[in-house]
């Protein structure tokens, strides 16, 4: 990865991210109503932790942001998936096969209107990336014929 291209590393990184996300939000919202997984128990909504990481380093990198002191050359990661540990929902139903003795379920801990936020963000991001990728590519396009 050289200098000229960390700001599509840098894009890029930020794409594969907001996929992994929208990804787990689809999981989410798909599994609103299982009460019963392979694990046991209801599912339990997942979410996902971004860490800033370098992309693109090399010596221009370097030396520009020792003389600027800014972060640029960061991009984001996935660093972790998680489970929610806020409780399930409960719901009275004593005929459904998942009741306790009480006549109670278990519903997934998923607020449906929450994942629906969470991914029009992460769809907004994702969409952000793409822009910032093609107005580099035009900018280099018309750069180029210049030289012409």
């Amino acid at each position: 990865m050289g200098g000229h291209f960390t700001i599509f590393d840098i894009a890029a990184s930020g794409l594969s991210a907001e996929l992994k996300r929208i990804q787990v939000i689809s999981t989410n919202i798909a599994n609103v109503n299982s009460t019963r997984t392979p694990e046991g128990g209801p599912y339990r909504r997942k979410d996902v932790v971004f860490e800033t990481t370098k992309v693109g380093e090399n010596d221009f990198d370097e030396i520009l942001n020792s003389r600027v002191n800014d972060d640029s050359g960061e991009g984001v990661e996935v660093k972790e998936i998680f489970e929610d540990p806020s409780p399930f929902i409960k719901k009275y139903d004593p005929q459904h096969p998942d009741a306790d003795q009480n006549g109670y379920v278990s519903y997934p801990n998923v607020n449906v209107v929450t994942e629906m936020v969470n991914l029009m963000n992460a769809s907004r991001s994702y969409g952000a990336n793409v822009t910032v990728i093609q107005s580099l590519k035009n900018m280099i396009s018309k750069a180029f014929d210049i030289g012409r």
